[in-house]
């Protein structure tokens, strides 16, 4: 069923919201808008995405009228702020709104996943334009499987609740917390979203993980986030390592 975007509309009068039945990525679209000096707040949101975008250059499975997919154009103060911290803005965000939506706990993984135990429910992808960050979130909700290729990493709300839940509904959270999360790292600072972050994900600190770095694995433990945003990995001969970018994984997840 498509997406209300009417009924959504209705209960969020002053959010500009560009609605699309389907669009190659939203990311796109919301680039473009931002490029013309759309106002801060504008979404783009569609019931299909066929060529949607996650992190270096994968794709985002994005079902026809299963789940969210939209891109925010945000104008935060980005002297004080960078893509780790926004994104985890966003997550926190995204957290809440399923949390609320769906009454279901989501577990954070650095710096862009949204998780419910081993498997990604949601991500996030940030860019940085012209002054303007384009803030991309996908949420599997109603999705009843995956393709094989994403079965042993993706979940859906509807598959760990056992019940359809709303789009709308989410969505409807998802804005106000997203303008939330911002205002507080405009208003307060990285480190405040960074704390946020820290104790909220079980993946900050204490965690055995894998991080993938092309065709390179390191193994350590999370040993919490530094200023920038950045994880910081314990090897295991006691030495730090900052992890600019790169796959984290629970250690004995598959790698994929």
């Amino acid at each position: 069923m498509p997406l209300d975007i009417q009924f959504v509309r209705s209960h969020l009068p002053d959010r500009d919201l560009r609605y699309f039945p389907s669009i190659d990525t939203t990311m796109r679209e919301a680039a473009e808008l931002a490029g013309q000096n759309c106002a801060a707040g504008t979404v783009v949101v569609a019931d299909e995405q066929t060529a949607g975008l996650g992190r270096h250059g994968h794709g985002w499975y994005s079902e026809r009228g299963m789940g969210l997919y939209l891109s925010i154009v945000l104008r935060p103060e980005l002297q004080q702020a960078n893509a780790p911290t926004i994104t985890m803005a966003l997550g926190l965000a995204t957290a809440e709104a399923i949390a609320a939506s769906a009454n279901f706990a989501c577990d954070l993984r650095w710096p862009n996943d949204i998780m419910i135990g081993p498997k990604k429910a949601a991500g996030i992808l940030t860019q940085l334009l012209d002054g303007a960050a384009i803030a991309g979130i996908g949420i599997n909700v109603n999705h009843e499987q995956f393709p094989s290729t994403l079965s042993e990493e993706a979940t859906s709300l509807r598959i760990e609740t056992g019940s359809e839940q709303s789009r709308e509904s989410i969505l409807i959270g998802l804005l106000p917390a997203v303008d939330r999360y911002v205002a507080i790292l405009e208003e307060r600072g990285p480190a405040a979203i960074l704390d946020m972050f820290s104790r909220r994900s079980s993946y900050a600190s204490g965690k055995r993980v894998i991080v993938l770095q092309g065709d390179s694995v390191l193994r350590g433990t999370t040993a919490g986030l530094n200023d920038a945003g950045f994880l910081v990995i314990r090897k295991d001969d006691g030495s730090d390592e900052i992890i600019l970018a790169g796959g984290v994984r629970a250690a004995g997840a598959r790698r994929r």
